[in-house]
């Protein structure tokens, strides 16, 4: 994982618009209506409404779609009692996870007071604001009795996520923990290291999912907590032993099948883990040190299943992976509250997501990574894209079952749907795309590594995990450049390709290129004067094998690198031309535009590639194509120019690929409004199905739309060019592309890689 610094983390937080999150309106108001409407005199009408029925608040307020986080800054993550406004950047940290995984907004609350009393007095004064309430951060034992008496007394969801959160991910994990070891929950013999608000509540849901009580001895940083001892709590003397043999963590866990440990890193030992039963489960979650390290683990004994906090192990138990969609579901219903049911139907939608198979935007490459289930992936990503579907559908189900919901889904694969466009693509593609380049890294050679931006994205990439960069260029500059921008090259190749050193390559490469080449009129001695061009020079490394993808873009002029590209690695069989996509996420949804960079004024033909190759790469990203092919005109209206060629284009398609939903050409409004095209052109082939993806007429509306869009809404989400159809991972960027859309690229290189290599086992 790149290091965190401290300036980097206050410059994240002060730089622009200071903190995280900010209020956006959601209707109209440009006009005098708008505002009539929105405020008096209008506004009284929903007022009226809600007076007489107090859940139309759900209709016509954002009360169902709000949440308080909570905080009185008592316990806040890992430093303890630091006061309620010290902990409002975390609070605002947890708004921000509700919104992007959840589509949940936010509003946080930091409440000067420790008095249990005067704190559930003052949440339960602002409760009717919020369709649910998120504790956060209040210490043990006063969480216990706060969310107790706020559940009782108020008919919203309340869930003080520091302890229900962690019990719901790893009694998940434990779930599948346990078959993979092939032990019974009933017959295992758990040891909890730690007895505060979160270790508590998780050993109560695994009783509730049948662990024997007396099979459990819980420590706290007393020792073991024995039924003799005087002045337990509440909730310790449930769990308290009447054995009178283990009074330490090393004599406690001898035997043991499981090690929960929510207390302070390095407490357990190698000896200790040995010292457990065969196939011992090791949730180690203190954070960001846990108990014992992953490699200390695994070196310990072969057959543990382990799982930390951290997300740079396998099998991270992260809250993130409940929250957001817990909350989501119970909103959904506007339940009256969070009870055990819907945890429960939490716990087991979680756990048998990762009995599944694995979604990625490439269909093969988490086979390719061996993300499946078992001892390395029992506790599904909290990046997938899933989650929100099966979590919060199995909460609101439970919740509608239990008798919690004020209101009914019946429309069970509808209200699936509508969590999917709610959130775009897999919530963040970009996220996506990284998590999926992790797994199998790749060497990625960037051709201008004295660019700042290029620079700057392959010491990002790296740190990101996502490849292995090789960057062209003269290295006394390249280092000098990394200097002055404070950029460590540790671990990154660089490559002067026109030093004397690299003569020998240049010559290898030259003389396969020739011979590549030599019926195009290329000699050894043109192929060996462009191995001083770094796109020649970096390409050939690719097609010989010695790097897997390359990134070009930000000093080339397009048609010169188009050129190089057809000389060195070539367009793929069964194609004539190649071209680009770019991938836009947005509140509407998912596009795929094509060609947005190579073709300028494409013919019929070139459309026709353009088309058949957006149809396989858009299946490369796990979707299927729904593709109209756009114009100024609808279906023969116009006869001429641009209109004709694409209507040419179309009907060669349909008689090539009669199974491909395509058709056109249609103006863009018709392809984007399905009910529009539908009614006015009935006898249209994508009749009951959204489109997602759009082949434009030429270059230059292409560009010019995806830009046009991007500029104007800064919740576009703009992933490319990506390219299609050459014959081996060459990607380029644009002149002006930022370091995050350079790294974006490199992300879907490095899994163009990986399949690559895949196709060809």
């Amino acid at each position: 994982m790149a290091k965190i610094t401290k300036e980097a983390a206050l410059k994240y937080h002060a730089e622009g618009r200071p903190g995280k999150i900010e209020v956006v309106p959601t209707k109209p108001y440009r006009t005098q209506t708008d505002l009539s409407l929105a405020y008096s005199p209008g506004v009284a009408e929903p007022c009226l409404e809600i007076q007489k029925n107090p859940d139309d608040a759900y209709k016509y307020t954002d009360k169902g779609n709000l949440v308080a986080v909570i905080s009185n800054g008592t316990a806040v993550l890992g430093l303890g009692d630091i006061g309620a406004v010290s902990g409002k950047p975390v609070m605002e940290g947890k708004g921000l996870l509700f919104k992007i995984y959840g589509g949940i907004d936010v509003f946080d609350i930091e409440v000067n007071e420790k008095d249990p009393d005067k704190f559930i007095q003052a949440v339960k004064a602002i409760a009717p604001t919020f369709g649910g309430i998120n504790l956060e951060d209040i210490k043990a034992p006063e969480c216990f009795e706060i969310e107790r008496r706020l559940k009782e007394e108020l008919d919203i969801p309340v869930m003080h996520d520091d302890q229900h959160g962690t019990a719901i991910i790893s009694s998940a994990g434990l779930i599948n923990a346990l078959e993979v070891a092939g032990k019974k929950i009933e017959e295992v013999k758990i040891v909890v290291n730690g007895a505060g608000a979160a270790a508590i509540s998780c050993t109560k849901l695994y009783v509730a999912l049948g662990a024997k009580v007396e099979n459990i001895v819980m420590l706290d940083s007393k020792g073991v907590i024995t039924d003799d001892r005087p002045n337990l709590t509440p909730e310790k003397k449930f769990f308290a032993t009447s054995r009178r043999d283990v009074h330490t963590l090393e004599e406690a866990i001898k035997g043991s099948d499981v090690f929960l440990g929510l207390s302070k890193g390095n407490i357990l030992t190698q000896d200790m883990v040995r010292s457990m039963a065969e196939k011992p489960i090791v949730f180690a979650l203190a954070n960001p040190v846990p108990e014992i390290t992953y490699e200390e683990a695994m070196a310990s004994r072969p057959d543990v299943l382990m799982s930390t906090g951290r997300s740079d192990y396998p099998n991270q138990i992260n809250n993130v992976i409940g929250f957001p969609y817990i909350f989501r579901g119970a909103l959904d219903v506007a339940a009256t509250a969070i009870n055990e049911e819907m945890k429960l139907a939490a716990v087991y939608a979680i756990a048998n997501l990762a009995k599944q198979r694995v979604p990625d935007v490439v269909n093969k490459v988490y086979n390719v990574n061996n993300l499946t289930f078992g001892p390395s992936y029992f506790i599904p990503k909290p990046v997938d894209p899933r989650l929100i579907t099966e979590v919060s559908s199995a909460v609101a189900k439970a919740a509608i079952e239990s008798g919690v919901a004020r209101k009914k889904i019946e429309d069970w694969d509808a209200y699936r749907q509508h969590l999917k466009e709610l959130m775009g693509y897999e919530s963040k593609l970009s996220a996506q795309l990284f998590n999926i380049a992790k797994q199998n890294p790749q060497r990625v050679v960037f051709a201008e590594g004295i660019h700042p931006n290029m620079l700057k994205a392959a010491v990002e990439a790296k740190n990101e995990g996502i490849c292995f960069p090789i960057l062209l260029g003269n290295t006394e500059k390249i280092t000098k450049i990394a200097t002055e921008l404070e950029l460590n090259l540790d671990g990154i190749e660089i490559i002067n390709l026109r030093a004397d050193r690299e003569a020998d390559r240049r010559e290898k490469f030259a003389k396969i290129l020739a011979e590549k080449r030599q019926r195009n009129g290329m000699t050894f001695q043109e192929a060996n004067d462009k191995m001083f061009d770094r796109n020649y020079f970096g390409m050939m490394m690719v097609e010989t094998g010695e790097a897997d993808a390359f990134i070009t873009g930000v000093y080339t002029r397009y048609r010169d690198t188009i050129q190089v590209a057809k000389d060195v690695i070539g367009i793929k069989e069964g194609f004539t031309h190649f071209g680009t996509m770019h991938i836009l996420n947005s509140e509407k949804g998912t596009f795929f535009l094509a060609d947005t960079l190579i073709n300028r004024h494409p013919d019929v033909d070139t459309l026709v590639d353009t088309a058949k190759l957006a149809a396989h790469t858009v299946k490369f990203f796990n979707h299927e194509p729904v593709i109209a092919m756009l114009s100024y005109s609808n279906f023969g209206a116009d006869e001429v120019g641009t209109p004709a060629t694409v209507h040419q284009a179309v009907e060669i398609v349909h008689s090539q690929m009669p199974e491909l939903d395509i058709d056109g050409e249609m103006q863009v409004n018709f392809a984007i409004d399905d009910e529009l095209r539908d009614k006015t052109f009935p006898f249209n082939r994508l009749k009951g199905k959204v489109v997602n993806t759009l082949i434009f007429p030429n270059l230059g509306s292409a560009n010019t739309s995806y830009k046009m869009l991007a500029a104007m809404n800064k919740n576009v989400e703009l992933i490319g060019p990506i390219q299609m159809g050459l014959n081996k991972p060459i990607h380029f960027i644009d002149f002006e592309s930022s370091v995050n859309d350079i790294v974006n690229i490199v992300a879907v290189a490095v899994i163009d890689a990986i399949t690559d290599k895949q196709k060809k086992k």
